[in-house]
């Protein structure tokens, strides 16, 4: 059985994503702000983290950034959820260490196609 941390501070993204995670046989550990993921990650060991790029205080990619920097975390593939869709932006997601990303609004299929063929790649 996996472990998927989630991070994210929209209650109907957290929801759906918990939702869909649960149903696929994913165990689920989730947090709404990336201090506290960075925590869960060090001390949980998740086998992916499913991380928020907009977040109140510390966005998603300076947290992961930080999570690619920890000897501890490094190795626990990270993929972005995000709105952010336009041209540039998975550079950038790319760029602080995201190992794929999903955009958001969120389609079952698309988020779960994505999700097993990282943990595949694992």
């Amino acid at each position: 059985m996996t472990t998927v941390l989630i991070v994210e501070d929209t209650p109907a993204n957290m929801k759906l994503a918990v939702f869909l995670l649960q149903t696929a046989g994913h165990t689920v550990i989730s947090t709404t702000d990336a201090e506290a993921a960075l925590t869960l990650a060090r001390d949980e060991k998740p086998d992916l983290i499913l991380m928020d790029i907009q977040l109140p205080g510390m966005d998603g990619l300076e947290a992961t950034v930080l999570l690619k920097r920890d000897d501890a975390t490094s190795a626990i593939p990270v993929i972005a959820l995000t709105a952010l869709a336009m041209k540039g932006d998975e550079e950038r997601i790319r760029a602080a260490g995201c190992d794929g990303y999903i955009a958001k609004p969120i389609r079952y299929k698309d988020f779960l196609e994505t999700v097993a063929a990282q943990l595949a790649r694992t």
